[in-house]
């Protein structure tokens, strides 16, 4: 008989255990979304890496990002240096000469990019010789330095009809001197965008 009274005990004991466990496995499939990597799985993840840093799951973005943004930077200082090279506007030239100087294409160079890109800007060249020699002459050789620029110019990108030339000669001198360091700065062409 002490068997016949163990059946009722049992008989519930088994059902705590059954529900318990029904228990525990809906709790095991509410969590089953969750995806924890083990230890050793992470470690021989990062192991078969080619890249032999330690990632921890990191994507490769970053470094993408750090290129373009290497990129940008670069381009931005290329754009600055353009700029500073556009503040230029006056070429000198030597005396009784209308070759432009090599220390001016730089800047030249500037002003064409950005002509070339911006084909609805517009410039006037004007023409400069110091007091020596007739009126006549003067301004020929104004517009022939004005038109070696715009030679310059029209070769690197710029379209002819961007471009304006004028020849003042001696009329307009940057300095009103008579000696050689005011006439240096008289025998120029200045680049005036309208």
């Amino acid at each position: 008989m002490k068997f016949d009274s163990l059946k009722p005990i049992t008989a519930l004991l088994l059902s705590g255990l059954i529900l318990t466990g029904c228990e525990s496995m809906d709790t095991q499939d509410e969590n089953a979304d969750v995806d924890v990597p083990e230890q050793g799985a992470a470690d021989a993840g990062e192991a078969g890496s080619d890249s032999g840093a330690e990632t921890y799951g990191a994507p490769d973005e970053p470094e993408v990002g750090a290129a373009e943004l290497a990129a940008q930077n670069a381009k931005e200082a290329a754009m600055k240096e353009q700029a500073a090279l556009r503040e230029m506007r006056t070429f000198y030239f030597d005396f009784d000469q209308s070759s432009i100087k090599v220390e001016a294409r730089a800047s030249l160079a500037a002003h064409a990019e950005f002509l070339a890109t911006n084909p609805a800007s517009k410039i006037l060249l004007e023409g400069h010789c110091d007091e020596r020699g007739t009126k006549e002459y003067n301004i020929a050789l104004g517009e022939r330095r004005a038109k070696s620029i715009s030679k310059f110019l029209v070769v690197n990108g710029v379209s002819r009809s961007q471009i304006e030339v004028i020849s003042y000669g001696e009329e307009r001198p940057a300095n009103a001197a008579h000696n050689e360091s005011a006439w240096t700065q008289n025998r120029r062409v200045y680049i005036e965008y309208k």
